[in-house]
């Protein structure tokens, strides 16, 4: 009988394990993927697995297979956070105010397994597997550079997947549609005028518009989006006034908003700024928004979710570890890519315990190798299907 692609997996899960501790070591912020990057290109030439560099960081390789046919993209994202790990792991970070927390390194290191394992087999394979190690996804500007510099350019099908500590090592997790919420950020600088607090009445109070402007956005999940339509809008900062018998003549504040709907993305930004502008003139003060679109709603083909899930049977243990994958409010910019070709994303279990971005973040790293025969199941039965 010959041997599956994750009887391959395990057989190469020391590699995978060596190469994330090896990543874990030397976490590097977005866009200074330096090492990370290097570590990668000398892994593909040990393989000989052609590959072109991506500017400021990251890299992008292709296994040409022996067949002709389509060509399908794997994508892993390599960058770290700014936050000192707490961990007593043997591996820790070596860099000071830098951990990968969201598990980015293990994402590097399972997409290196599968390239190993697809090189391998690759005279078998009808088509190219495109391999994506992106840059800068903390800061939601990878993908998209990823795609300008041509990443996406003859792709058929893309798939990407994210390990979760809070998911059980083994599990592999799905959904069709919409899975990731759209998560951008707005900033609102409010203009009144300075007045001493005796007389409130020779001012504009920035303070008091800052405010209502902070209460009346709330009025958007209430009353302007469906009651069974998820929509979270959040200020998270909020700066005005310098001394406490000053009526405030400016006020600044920065927030979020997270939905799953597509045409309402697309909306938020002109309601925020209608929103800010009107209530700040009703205290006789000025609005200026500023509003960043960071990512769109991550939206998996139904078709191509189908095939992961019969890919997934090949993989994991039993049939009960491959699970509804449950609506997550969190950003990903995977779904940059969605737009322009045929995409799917998938999350797999970690099993750490500690959630993402924690100082203790922690996985289970039998999870790697379960990743790794994941993407390689996939990029193969895409091809074969497709042949």
């Amino acid at each position: 009988m010959s041997e599956t692609i994750r009887e391959k997996a395990h057989a190469i899960a020391p590699y995978i394990i060596g190469m994330r501790e090896d990543i874990h070591r030397h976490p590097e912020a977005s866009f200074h993927e330096t090492r990370t990057t290097k570590l990668i290109a000398a892994e593909m030439d040990k393989d000989g697995i052609p590959y072109r560099l991506l500017e400021p960081a990251g890299l992008i390789a292709e296994i040409k297979g022996g067949f002709p046919g389509k060509t399908v993209a794997l994508r892993s994202d390599i960058d770290a956070l700014s936050i000192t790990e707490k961990t007593d792991v043997p591996f820790k970070s070596e860099v000071p105010g830098l951990m990968h927390a969201c598990g980015h390194d293990a994402h590097t290191s399972v997409l290196l397994g599968a390239a190993k394992l697809l090189s391998g087999m690759k005279e078998e394979l009808h088509g190219t597997v495109r391999l994506i190690f992106q840059p800068g996804e903390e800061i939601a500007q990878g993908a998209k550079e990823v795609i300008k510099q041509g990443g996406l350019e003859g792709v058929d099908m893309i798939f990407g997947m994210h390990i979760i500590s809070a998911a059980p090592c083994g599990t592999i997790l799905m959904r069709e549609g919409a899975s990731m919420a759209a998560a951008d950020i707005f900033k609102i600088k409010v203009n009144g005028k300075a007045a001493h607090g005796s007389t409130p009445e020779s001012g504009m109070d920035a303070v008091l518009a800052s405010s209502a402007i902070v209460m009346n956005l709330q009025s958007i999940v209430s009353r302007e989006v469906a009651p069974m339509m998820p929509c979270v809008v959040t200020v998270g900062k909020l700066e005005a006034g310098t001394r406490f018998n000053i009526v405030a003549g400016e006020g600044n504040m920065e927030g979020t908003c997270r939905c799953f709907d597509v045409k309402l993305h697309h909306e938020l930004p002109g309601i925020i700024d209608r929103i800010a502008k009107d209530t700040a003139a009703a205290y006789r003060c000025t609005a200026e928004t500023e509003y960043q679109m960071m990512t769109e709603v991550l939206v998996s083909d139904p078709e191509t979710i189908r095939l992961a899930h019969a890919a997934a049977e090949k993989v994991v243990d039993s049939p009960d570890k491959i699970q509804e994958m449950p609506l997550i409010l969190g950003g990903e910019d995977f779904a940059d890519y969605t737009p322009h070709c045929t995409s799917a994303f998938a999350i797999y279990g970690g099993g750490g315990g500690m959630p993402q971005h924690s100082d203790y973040f922690t996985i289970d790293e039998n999870s790697l190798e379960i990743g790794a025969a994941m993407y390689t199941q996939v990029a193969v039965d895409y091809l074969t299907s497709h042949s």
